[in-house]
């Protein structure tokens, strides 16, 4: 079965997902904020928070198929 990232791909993704995105929303966030733009600052965090999700659940999907794999492999 084919997997939906290959291993490099995957691995730099998953950092994205796990600590670039999280990072950047709170940081458009906090400085929405200091500059008074609260709901521009808002939707532009939850439109990152939903990318991260989305990236997230393809990462998700790609784990599962690789470890499917790998179980039918050692069988």
């Amino acid at each position: 079965m084919n997997n939906i990232f290959p291993p490099k791909v995957y691995d730099w993704c998953k950092w994205i997902a796990i600590v670039c995105l999280p990072a950047l929303s709170s940081f458009v966030v906090v400085i929405s904020k200091i500059y008074g733009f609260d709901v521009l600052g808002s939707q532009i965090a939850q439109t990152i928070t939903a990318v991260a999700t989305l990236l997230g659940a393809l990462l998700g999907i790609s784990a599962i198929q690789y470890n499917r794999g790998n179980n039918n492999a050692d069988s």
